[in-house]
């Protein structure tokens, strides 16, 4: 039997995986560069490569980082440059309380609460909302709600892959939409903070930068998936035999909730209840009530660069903490201070990888700071750009493309940006652009793509998923399934960034759309 002709986009698949995977590991790959660094900044200083500073008017000249003074900054900073690294503490500490929440299941417990309540017409919203939601405790989406999905779609008499397709889309396309703020928010505020340093060193990106965009994008990408799934993904799978579900595979349960569970729920809306009113209670003006306020900025009242804002990542700690040892006090899955230790234990324990991708990325971010290169590319691309001519939002489409395709190269969404954000986010300073902005169309196109993506890290299991009621599934059907998919977010998404930058909203707290040190084109 002959193979059937590859069709032309399963051959640019095909050499997308196979790019992809020739690629070292990302924590080799920093390392590299790091080395790479060293040498082009001997090689530049070499040359006599100099700009001039856009704001100071200084002349900036490259830093050899192999001479003497660079060999011995190099030696004496590699530990610092790991323990200072940004985003390193941020994540730790948001993921410590979210790792209690998860542990004691009210994560799990909350989304199957959510998608079996939902009424049967708007199951697929409901589902790819859940999707979205889900990210904010990492990999619960991947592992809980996708394969969960597909059983509850078939319970309705629909086929599993729908429901797992709209899951999959809320969860991974939709990756950076939120209502809340995850983990991933630090993190890329940190990378963001590190690389517009390099412009200004007093420069700082709060964990809220982005939070207005994409608490706004949610509904949007609730619909444009309710859209896909019922345009498209029923159609193609909507008169296909339903398979049996295979008892041999263990499966997230479909049960209503037990007694034990609707207790811990209670609990832990009670006691995020009772920790809200004390954050409302902190927002109040000061004098307002007693101790009103005391979050508040204690010279100037404000909100903004307030205690409350610059400590979100504490009180991310606190919710998921306080609301999981509720839960689980509730549930009867807490029963002493050890569990607690345990669920924080348990979410450390997933870092080992990420810690050391850490190490190198913070090298080689710090050796590229040192060198000045960053600055010089992004004084000279900046000038590059401004002689193209183009205003705001065809600039900004073409970033949120070049980062889709990127995407499908590298699968790591804080990786890329460690290496884009040094060049890019000063790049866009330089023409009068904030970093906050710079990072929330980082973001958009970082998500669009990551259904597409064989580089995705949680791919090869979705596929596994697939496979269960389509065995014959396999990379081209993920992609078959999910590229409408893409494609209407990677539209629809743009189209509303685009909007919101010529309306001129705020897409965080105290995040311009401008840098004020330079003038806006």
């Amino acid at each position: 039997m002959t193979n059937p002709k590859k069709t032309a986009m399963d051959r640019f698949l095909d050499t997308v995986e196979r790019a992809g995977n020739a690629l070292p590991h990302p924590a080799t790959l920093f390392a590299l560069l790091a080395l790479i660094v060293v040498v082009a900044s001997f090689v530049a200083t070499q040359f006599g490569v100099s700009v001039q500073h856009p704001t100071t008017g200084a002349t900036v000249t490259p830093v050899n980082l192999l001479s003497l003074e660079g060999l011995h900054r190099i030696l004496t900073n590699l530990v610092t440059n790991f323990t200072g690294f940004a985003p390193l503490g941020t994540v730790l500490v948001a993921l410590i309380g979210i790792g209690v929440a998860e542990h004691s299941g009210l994560i799990g417990a909350a989304l199957r609460k959510l998608v079996l309540a939902a009424p049967r017409q708007l199951l697929t919203p409901i589902m790819v909302f859940a999707g979205v939601m889900s990210n904010m405790a990492s990999e619960i989406g991947y592992v809980l709600l996708i394969p969960l999905a597909g059983l509850i779609f078939h319970s309705a008499g629909r086929h599993p892959i729908v429901g797992m397709a709209a899951a999959f889309a809320g969860v991974s396309g939709g990756y950076s939409a939120n209502l809340l703020i995850g983990t991933i928010d630090p993190l890329l505020a940190g990378l963001s903070q590190e690389a517009a340093q390099i412009v200004d060193p007093s420069y700082t990106v709060s964990p809220l930068a982005n939070w207005y965009f994409l608490a706004a994008s949610t509904p949007v990408i609730t619909l444009l998936g309710w859209f896909v799934t019922e345009r498209f993904t029923e159609k193609r799978f909507g008169n296909r035999d339903r398979n049996a579900l295979d008892g041999s595979t263990e499966s997230p349960s479909t049960s209503e909730l037990s007694l034990p569970e609707r207790r811990g729920l209670r609990y832990a809306g009670l006691a995020s209840l009772a920790l809200t009113l004390l954050i409302i209670w902190s927002m109040l003006p000061i004098g307002s009530v007693p101790g009103g306020g005391f979050l508040r900025d204690p010279n100037t009242g404000e909100l903004l660069n307030s205690p409350l804002l610059s400590g979100v990542v504490a009180i991310i700690f606190l919710f998921g903490v306080v609301s999981g040892v509720a839960y689980g006090i509730g549930a009867g899955t807490i029963r002493s201070d050890a569990d607690i230790v345990k669920g924080m234990s348990n979410s450390m324990s997933t870092l080992g990888g990420y810690l050391v991708l850490v190490f190198f990325a913070a090298q080689f971010v710090a050796l590229f700071n040192w060198t000045q290169l960053g600055l010089i590319m992004a004084v000279n691309g900046a000038e590059g750009l401004k002689a193209l001519g183009l205003s705001a939002v065809p600039l900004f489409a073409l970033f949120i493309l070049l980062t889709a395709t990127v995407n499908l190269m590298m699968g790591s969404a804080s990786a890329k940006w460690a290496l884009m954000a040094p060049v890019f986010v000063p790049m866009f300073m330089l023409l009068g652009y904030s970093p906050e902005l710079t990072q929330t169309a980082y973001r958009v196109g970082d998500s669009v793509t990551n259904i597409i993506s064989p580089m995705m890290s949680y791919f090869a299991l979705i596929i596994a998923f697939f496979q269960k009621y389509e065995p014959r599934a396999g990379l081209g059907t993920i992609v078959a399934v999910m590229l409408p998919y893409s494609m209407t977010f990677l539209i629809g998404w743009s189209l509303v960034f685009g909007i919101w930058l010529v309306l001129g909203l705020p897409i965080g707290p105290d995040s311009p759309l401008t840098y004020p040190a330079a003038d806006a084109p």
